[in-house]
């Protein structure tokens, strides 16, 4: 009995022994692994380090910040700057197929210089001011592409400019919600409303943190419903917009280029990916944002193009002046962006030269504008344009128009003009003007450039007048 016991207790310290044995051997490795993961630790860390450490370098051989920050990702090297030309480019704020906002905006990374020249939506760009229609107002000739903005532009400005951006007001509004609002001083309270375009003002003066809507709101604003604007010693009208605007551009982009706004990058570039237009190449552009986050928007130079509002044929337009327009933009952008006009001379620098040219080219054409096509009635593609503040002229001219048997293809808004025009844009015959000008009573007749209707039809006050003395 005793000697089955002893084997029992024989086998048991048996046991015990080869699993105090195995954990031993367990340990052993599991002390060797333990070992092993602070070597590894290490090694990643010194790699951190030195990469960190390489980085930083370069971000302060690139001149350190949030803008070395960026350069040093991009890739960028001390070269970098210097190879980059100086940036130019039409900036358009776009809604409603108009554009309130024109500015030509140049930006050099070499120098941290940077220039804003505001040009009024209503300045002249015909031929003759006293026979001036509202198509010969530079926010006209937008609805007819970007194309023929930029040659007028650079006509106007000695200035050659193949660069745009158009951003549409839904994007704008869109930027200023995603950063939180921009902080701005109103200059004074303002409150308007115009159904037509479906825009309500209604701010107080004084600073306040703006959304997207009031933003809209304050760079739209011209006068308030009582006629009463900007006071004089700001800037009346369009130019204390343009003022506003200019203002409040600076502060938007400030706000905006923050180290607190870099975890909103993906979504400010998806919004400018959504509502902006531009035929700039993005990796080219991209190789200036490093550059321009450091620009201290304060030095900005800033202006208005010179000029003054004249009442024309009927028509409000802005004339610039011939003396102090040239003295603004030689202020603002260097010598080296104008054009060189002796050795230009006899090409499309001027607005005169280049309807000059127009005119010889259109009476040598053996297919002028005296000559009519053979185009049906029903095959006439109508464009209506209302430039009054009343919406219902648009759906009333359409019915008088589709009742004659003309197809309305396109309607829209326009500047306010206080005549109707007729222009005919395809060399529609005159039996069909005449038939469409003795049903408006009021309208004119004029020739215009091609664009993918026959005729446009500017709606003004003395439709609706001849409207109300009928009825």
């Amino acid at each position: 009995m005793r000697k089955a016991k002893t084997e029992d207790v024989e086998k048991e310290e048996k046991k015990l022994s080869s699993k105090t044995s195995k954990n031993s051997k367990n340990n052993k490795k599991n002390i060797k692994k333990k070992r092993r993961w602070p070597i590894v630790l290490l090694v990643i860390v010194i790699i951190i380090g030195i990469a960190a450490g390489i980085f930083y370098y370069r971000v302060q051989k690139l001149g350190g910040g949030l803008g070395g920050t960026i350069a040093a990702t991009l890739g960028h090297d001390e070269n970098t700057r210097k190879n980059l030309d100086t940036l130019t480019t039409l900036v358009l704020g776009e809604s409603l197929n108009l554009t309130d906002t024109i500015m030509l905006f140049s930006y050099n990374p070499r120098t941290q210089e940077a220039s804003m020249l505001s040009i009024p939506r209503d300045t002249f760009i015909g031929d003759d001011p006293d026979e001036a229609t509202a198509w010969d107002k530079i926010n006209s000739i937008y609805q007819l592409g970007v194309d023929g903005l930029l040659e007028d532009v650079s006509n106007l400005t000695g200035i050659e400019v193949k660069n745009y951006v158009v951003v549409d007001t839904a994007g704008f509004k869109e930027l200023v919600d995603t950063i939180g609002g921009v902080t701005f001083n109103v200059p004074m309270d303002m409150k308007y409303d115009s159904y037509s375009q479906g825009l309500h003002i209604d701010l107080k003066a004084g600073e306040q943190v703006l959304d997207g809507d009031k933003a809209e709101q304050l760079v739209r604003f011209r006068h308030n419903n009582d006629g009463s604007t900007y006071p004089a010693s700001y800037g009346l009208e369009d130019e204390g917009r343009m003022k506003t605007q200019q203002a409040f551009l600076t502060e938007l982009a400030k706000q905006t280029l923050t180290v607190g706004n870099i975890p909103k990058i993906m979504d400010i570039l998806d919004i400018a990916n959504k509502y902006v237009k531009t035929n700039m190449d993005f990796n080219m552009l991209k190789d200036y944002v490093p550059y321009l986050v450091e620009l201290n928007m304060n030095d900005i130079k800033k202006d208005t193009l010179p000029g003054e509002p004249a009442l024309t044929n009927g028509v409000w337009v802005y004339l610039a002046d011939e003396e102090d327009a040239p003295k603004v933009i030689n202020e603002l952008f260097p010598k080296s962006m104008l054009y060189n006009i002796e050795e230009t001379e006899g090409n499309t620098i001027s607005n005169s030269t280049v309807n000059e040219e127009s005119n010889e080219t259109t009476l040598g054409n053996e297919t002028n504008t005296s000559t009519s096509t053979n185009i049906d009635k029903e095959d006439i593609k109508i464009e209506l344009l209302n430039a009054t503040d009343n919406i219902k002229n648009i759906s009333k001219m359409s019915n008088l128009l589709e009742d004659l048997g003309y197809n309305v293809t396109k309607t829209g808004n326009t500047n306010s003009a206080s005549k109707t025009v007729i222009i005919n844009r395809s060399n529609v015959s005159e039996e069909f003007l005449d038939e469409i000008k003795q049903e408006l009573k009021t309208a004119e007749v004029e020739e215009g450039g091609e664009t993918t209707v026959d005729i446009t039809i500017i709606i003004g006050q003395d439709y609706e007048n001849s409207a109300e003395s009928s009825n």
